[in-house]
């Protein structure tokens, strides 16, 4: 809490710069696919994990 009221000061113009922003209108759909790449990799990994431990159990029988 301490911090608080500096960084509310020093923050605030350094963040309005003149640049260009990206609003989710224009042009940030990147990250809703790169977002559901991520979801379908981490899918993929756990059904091939869990393949290779069901066939593991099948071995060992």
């Amino acid at each position: 809490m301490r911090y608080a009221l500096p960084l509310m000061i020093l923050a605030g113009p350094a963040a309005a710069h003149p640049g260009p922003h990206l609003h989710p209108h224009d042009g940030a759909s990147w990250l809703a696919v790169a977002g559901a790449l991520a979801v379908i990799a981490l899918a993929g990994t756990l059904m091939v994990a869990r393949r290779r431990a069901e066939t593991r159990k099948d071995r060992r029988r």
